[in-house]
């Protein structure tokens, strides 16, 4: 398959955005969601700022207080032997049957313009950030799906009760109407369909199970893309294969003659993330057609490579013109890139399930 990486990657880069707190650096610009506005390409930037400790000894985990509207800091020693820092995206509780008791940095969502879809200046002010008990952790991986004049962005939200998925919608990128948590801890990678199917709405979202099952694709439905039912299993992980570790959507799904084709991501029991697609049909898209035995996309660049978690290529949100699909992604957690495939190779190249 034919893959046209673009000369200015990563577009984006931590050293691209100022720090919106004092005494923080940007470490990280990835896995924006993408939107077409008027003549722009807009990409809602994860932003992850970390604050910078005084002491190498000492990591410090930024929290926000919903209710003084502040971020504080937990200052937690590396010999303590409560703690593990081997993850310098989290520090785990070792004392607690708990996935992290920190996380390193917080993020938030920015936006980042362009007229040319290379060439991107990010705005200086979050355009949505934490701002009650179910984000004290930070706002992450958001997706944008247009309906009408109406685009909703929904995004995972980080706290100590859980990953759940919080949306808000806007019409004009100014100002954005909350509208709470739409799918409960534990649950992440939600998609929204960009229409309606036979009068509902559909979403994809991704469960994560801590008994019994696997962080697989689900598929649920909806008649006002608030409250969300008739859950149902849409794709599995698929043994000693590229995508055997954990699965989720990417991009918004496409619409298709031959269906709607959703590029999802999966990673190996490694953690090495690639890029895959999965057609579902056009009339009842809880029904698989066809999926990818190979990645369309996966880490060969250097920059995809390495980073602050490497082997990392993560896609939120595409943009299509013609038989061109302008796939967004994020790269090793650090940074934004853009690559050009073409939408019919990767039909073609799918296998009937």
């Amino acid at each position: 398959m034919r893959i046209y990486r673009y000369e200015e990657n990563p577009i984006v880069t931590p050293a691209d955005v100022k720090p919106f707190h004092e005494g923080f650096e940007v470490i990280g610009t990835f896995n924006a969601g993408i939107a077409k506005y008027k003549d722009e390409v807009l990409m809602f930037l994860r932003v992850a700022e970390r604050p910078i400790s005084d002491d190498p000894n000492i990591v410090q985990a930024p929290i926000y207080n919903p209710d003084t509207g502040t971020l504080e800091l937990i200052r937690l020693r590396k010999d303590d032997v409560r703690y593990e820092f081997a993850d310098p995206r989290v520090v785990k509780d070792v004392t607690q049957n708990v996935g992290f008791a920190y996380l390193t940095s917080i993020s938030y969502i920015r936006i980042a313009r362009s007229k040319d879809g290379r060439r991107f200046t990010v705005d200086d002010q979050p355009f949505i950030y934490p701002s009650d008990k179910s984000e004290v952790f930070g706002i992450e991986d958001p997706r944008v799906t247009q309906i009408g004049d109406t685009y909703y962005i929904y995004f995972s939200v980080v706290s100590p009760n859980g990953i759940g998925v919080s949306m808000v919608s806007t019409k004009d990128f100014e100002s954005a109407r909350r509208h709470g948590m739409i799918f409960c801890p534990d649950n992440k990678d939600v998609l929204i369909f960009p229409e309606k199917v036979n009068g509902k709405y559909y979403a994809l979202h991704r469960p994560t199970m801590k008994s019994i099952g696997s962080p697989e694709i689900w598929i649920a439905e909806s008649e006002n893309l608030i409250h969300w039912g008739n859950h149902k299993h849409l794709i599995g992980l698929r043994e000693a294969m590229w995508d055997w570790g954990r699965i989720g959507g990417g991009a918004v799904p496409i619409r298709t003659d031959k269906g709607w084709l959703e590029l999802y991501h999966g990673a190996s029991k490694e953690h090495r993330y690639c890029m895959g697609a999965v057609l579902l049909d056009l009339d009842d898209p809880s029904h698989v057609v066809a999926r990818s035995l190979k990645p369309i996309l996966e880490p060969e660049a250097e920059y995809e490579r390495n980073g602050f978690f490497g082997d990392v290529v993560f896609s939120c949100g595409a943009l299509v013109e013609g038989d061109i699909v302008k796939m967004y992604y994020g790269v090793a957690d650090t940074s934004m890139a853009c690559a050009e495939l073409s939408l019919q190779e990767i039909l073609d190249s799918l296998t009937e399930i």
